[in-house]
């Protein structure tokens, strides 16, 4: 199982939002083998970081994934090696050809493609992550916002 992660760059992280991701994770992960592809930009990409993190430690199947848009040498150097730390492993979707500014639309694409489940927070209709949502509804993805009322809430 693939679980993809998107969401708002000025999310601000709670206890409640903690608990509902690991929730949501036990519930329909448990102990099958999992990789979470994680985007590592912003707030909430840091907030799923850190859920998975914990997740991962007393779950043995569970991997988490750094899918980076860049794969440039002053990327590399700058940012790789310390990634390479903090992740299971790091992919780089086959999107070298396209332009530099689009790089993290493409990413997401990516991401969404390969996605059994995708958590995302989720406020407002604008930006990265609202485009990389509607791009996986229109995928037919499964999705749970977790700034709306759920089950898990």
């Amino acid at each position: 199982m693939i679980v993809a992660f998107f969401g708002h760059r000025d999310f601000i992280a709670d206890d409640e939002r903690r608990e509902k991701i690991i929730s949501i994770l036990n519930d329909l992960v448990g102990d099958n083998a999992v990789e979470f592809y994680l985007g590592g930009y912003g707030h909430f990409d840091a907030f799923a970081y850190r859920c998975c993190t914990s997740f991962a430690k007393t779950h043995r199947n569970a991997s988490l994934v750094f899918v980076t848009p860049y794969i440039t040498e002053e990327y590399q150097r700058k940012h790789l090696t310390e990634i390479k730390k903090q992740y299971h492993s790091v992919i780089y979707p086959e999107i070298e050809n396209v332009p530099k500014r689009f790089a993290i639309t493409y990413r997401n694409r990516y991401m969404v493609e390969k996605a059994d489940l995708i958590i995302c927070y989720l406020k407002r209709e604008y930006g990265g992550a609202f485009q990389a949502i509607k791009y996986a509804e229109r995928k037919g993805k499964r999705i749970i916002n977790i700034a709306e009322k759920t089950k898990y809430n």
